[in-house]
């Protein structure tokens, strides 16, 4: 039975894998999109290998000594056991995606700086991602923003005793990369922490922060994509 312990090690990393890549979307908890079939193809590589590995016990037992008369271990380095418990904890139950925690111990949140600003369509309110909200209410010096009914989306998290935080988290690649965009929501009560909604309202600029003074919120269900910054939920 210990012999076979490294094959059923490699299964359930496999396992785990297809659990969160193929038969779900939960890997958009950790990774970017364009990183499914890369996911799908490993968790089947180390189903396999797993496979291999338990045939290979099948075979007449051979003992290996190295120089010094020691066997090697059948069962693998130690370390490498490390894996199991983040495999099984994939298998039973998914961690959520990065939120208000995240958020909380943010320094400032990030702004893309840009130049340049495409004119907004006469929609109002108008959908805006965070990010373009945030940068246009730093850097246009247009003001383009001014007097303008928006509509924002994101996930909430704790402010001040003033304001609290739409916030969204983006992913360049996955998960360890991710950086906050937040905007200050004035004028409306704050739902729970972690909560997603879209807010109406427009622009504060005297705010030292991208901020807004909301007029309306509604609650909506987490997107399928977390991390992606849209301006549609």
């Amino acid at each position: 039975m210990k012999k076979l312990l490294p094959a059923l090690l490699l299964g359930l990393i496999g396992c785990a894998l297809l659990r969160i890549s193929l038969l779900s979307d939960l890997y958009l908890r950790y990774v970017k999109e364009g990183l499914r079939p890369l996911l799908i193809a490993s968790g089947v590589v180390l189903i396999a290998l797993g496979i291999a590995a338990a045939l290979r016990t099948r075979e007449p037992h051979r003992h290996d000594e190295d120089g010094h008369g020691r066997a090697h271990s059948a069962a693998g380095p130690k370390a490498a056991w490390l894996l199991a418990l983040p495999a099984v904890m994939l298998l039973l139950f998914a961690p959520p995606a990065l939120g208000s925690y995240t958020v909380a111990r943010d320094g400032s949140g990030a702004v893309a700086r840009r130049t340049t600003f495409t004119p907004l369509p006469k929609l109002s309110p108008l959908p805006l991602s965070l990010s373009d909200f945030t940068s246009r209410a730093v850097w246009d010096e247009k003001g383009s923003l001014k007097g303008r009914t928006v509509r924002l989306t994101g996930f909430v998290a704790p402010g001040n005793a003033a304001a609290w935080q739409l916030s969204r988290v983006v992913v360049s690649c996955c998960a360890a990369d991710a950086r906050v965009l937040k905007v200050e929501v004035y004028g409306i009560a704050a739902p729970p922490a972690d909560s997603w909604v879209t807010v109406t309202g427009t622009w504060r600029p005297a705010a030292k922060a991208p901020a807004l003074d909301a007029a309306g919120i509604e609650r909506i269900a987490q997107p399928k994509n977390p991390y992606r910054d849209s301006a549609q939920p």
